[in-house]
């Protein structure tokens, strides 16, 4: 008998979107130059989830000053959960939670990862840090394009930290999202085995720089992006 966690998985991902006012995928502005190069592992394998930093839960005094406070926040959160594992699906408003697998993600080595780890993916990590960095104000969805929909473009030249860094290829527009944190620097959950992690000189990466898609700022609900 075959085993049905693959197309739960599935199942579970495409109704997240739907639910969530995921939309069509937005035409892409063209990245910068093309860089050669691979991309590097940001941690070694996780073969087991360990305990996620400890987080105070709720809004910072200044949380709600506006989007520079809001951000600022946002990445303090973010700082809080590096070397949580990366879980595929894993994470929400709440913190880190339990990942599962589908046909192509969640697994390490033919085994499924995902649905043993609790951590963050990519959307999960960047929706919780914004949820609890605006005092529930800002509630992401668990999808990137999503998220990218949801929130308002800022030009390169007037990134703050805190903004949503997206990137995109041709086989699969929208695939990432990391926080900025200053600096060219961002923190992101990149892929099952590594563990969320500060990558320095995003513009540079001979991987993140020219799948870099744009920059958007979430905004509070009710506010138009």
């Amino acid at each position: 008998m075959a085993d049905p966690r693959p197309q739960r998985g599935i199942d579970r991902r495409r109704m997240l979107g739907l639910a969530l006012g995921a939309g069509f995928a937005p035409a892409l502005a063209s990245g910068p130059a093309q860089a050669t190069g691979h991309a590097q592992a940001t941690g070694p394998a996780q073969a087991a989830p360990g305990p996620a930093p400890a987080t105070t839960r709720g809004p910072a005094p200044d949380a709600a000053d506006g989007p520079a406070a809001r951000g600022a926040e946002a990445v303090r959160v973010a700082a809080a959960q590096l070397g949580v594992p990366y879980a595929w699906g894993g994470g929400d408003r709440l913190g880190p939670g339990l990942g599962f697998c589908d046909e192509e993600n969640g697994y390490l080595d033919g085994g499924c990862l995902g649905e043993s780890t609790v951590g963050f993916d990519c959307s999960g990590l960047t929706l919780y840090c914004w949820y609890l960095a605006s005092g529930g104000a800002v509630e992401l969805a668990h999808y990137t394009v999503a998220q990218f929909n949801r929130s308002a473009p800022v030009d390169r030249a007037d990134l703050l930290p805190g903004d949503l860094l997206f990137f995109s290829r041709p086989d699969a527009p929208l695939h990432h999202v990391g926080i900025h944190v200053g600096g060219g620097a961002m923190i992101h959950a990149e892929h099952t085995g590594t563990l969320v992690a500060r990558l320095p000189g995003v513009f540079e990466h001979p991987r993140w720089a020219p799948e870099f898609a744009g920059a958007r700022r979430p905004v509070p609900l009710g506010t138009r992006a």
